[in-house]
Parts: C-alpha cells; structure tokens; sequence
C-alpha cells in the first residue's frame, strides 16, 4: 500500500467520524443551512476531486499528479458543485409541481416514485449537458498538462475533439440509466440536507469505476 492510500483511509475515517458524532454532525447541519452554495462548493472540491486523485491513481498506479491540474479541477469542481446544487433545486421543486398526483399516493411509494421522477427528468436533461461541460474542460486541463489557460480554450474545437461514439455509448447510454438514474433516485429519498454530501461522495465512486474501467483498457 502506498502511503497515499492509508492517508486516504484516515481522511475517510475521519470524515466518517465527523458525520458520526452527533455535536460536528448539527455542526455541518447548521452550516449547510446557513450557506448551502458554500458547503456545496467545498463538498465537491473535495469530494469529487478526491474521486478523480483515485482514478489517477488507479489508472497510473502513483499519486504523482503531474499534468493532473489539482488546483484548476478543485476550483471547477466546487462551481460544478454550486450548479449542481442549483439542478437539484429546480428539479427537486419542480417535478412534483408537473406530476402532482405523486403528491396523492401512499407511503413509501411516495417517497420513492417522487424520488424516481426527480432524478429521471434531471438525468434526462441537465446531466448530459453537465457531463459533456465537464468531459469538455477535463480534456482542456489535460491537454495543457494541468493548466486552465481560459482565453486559449475554443469551443467549436473542444466539440469536435470529444468521442461522441463513447460518449454516446457509454456515457450517455450507460451511466446515466444504469447508475446515476438509481443513484439520484436514493439521493432524493433523504432529507434535503443530506442530498449533496450523498451525491459529491457519489462522484468518488464514480470515478474509482472509471479509473478501473480505464486501467483494465490499457492494461
């Protein structure tokens, strides 16, 4: 074991503690409710980062991040993370509002057709748009071995570079119904201030699978 991977396991450990006890727990509670785009935006920071080190990891079998671009993928993360945290609110208010005969059913159903709809409409709509905006600047920082020259990037280019046929067939076609889909849908069955820190873990997953997936193709 690297000794990046038992720093890893202590900083999850320790974030594990910190939800567990009830005093830091009403102290995240507080604050999420105070400054819900600042937590949203630290919570992916650090999370959905933390997701992409271990892919690296995984893939490259190091935590040398050379040509990773910790600093500009933390930064957009947590915006990423802001965004986010806005789709949820919109879809999460307005699916019910369309379909209000959710409102007339009998628990647990409820909750979980209510749940259901919310993620099927936001994975339907806002997540390709989100994940082809991510994919887009993912490959800019790699292309400019870490960067985030801003004034250099170009739109029509970056759109011709991406692997529609992946992205299509695999992300597209694959992700979005086989895990984000059930995924989202156990996101919007908890409480609302426990839906973001549930969904920026959900990135860590997400990418310890794609680094798997990537190292076992080039493996």
């Amino acid at each position: 074991m690297l000794i990046g991977d038992l720093i890893s396991v202590l900083l999850t450990l320790a974030i594990a503690t910190f939800f567990a006890i009830p005093a830091t727990r009403g102290l995240y509670i507080s604050a999420n409710a105070g400054a819900p785009e600042l937590l949203a935006f630290i919570k992916f920071a650090l999370l959905a980062t933390g997701g992409e080190i271990w892919a690296w990891r995984i893939k490259h079998k190091t935590y040398n991040l050379k040509g990773f671009g910790l600093l500009p993928k933390t930064l957009l993360w947590g915006v990423f993370g802001i965004i986010i945290y806005w789709a949820f609110g919109i879809f999460s208010g307005g699916v019910p509002k369309v379909f209000p005969f959710l409102d007339t059913l009998q628990e647990p159903w409820r909750n979980i057709l209510t749940a259901f709809a919310i993620s099927l409409f936001l994975n339907l709509i806002f997540s390709p748009i989100f994940m082809t905006t991510h994919h887009l600047t993912d490959r800019f920082i790699t292309a400019n071995q870490g960067r985030l020259p801003i004034r250099q990037f170009n739109m029509l280019s970056a759109l011709k570079g991406i692997d529609w046929d992946r992205m299509w067939g695999f992300v597209f076609t694959k992700t979005i119904p086989f895990f984000w889909i059930p995924a989202h849908t156990i996101t919007f069955m908890l409480p609302s201030e426990w839906r973001m820190i549930f969904a920026a873990g959900l990135s860590v997953f997400l990418g310890i699978i794609l680094g798997s997936v990537n190292k076992n193709k080039t493996g």
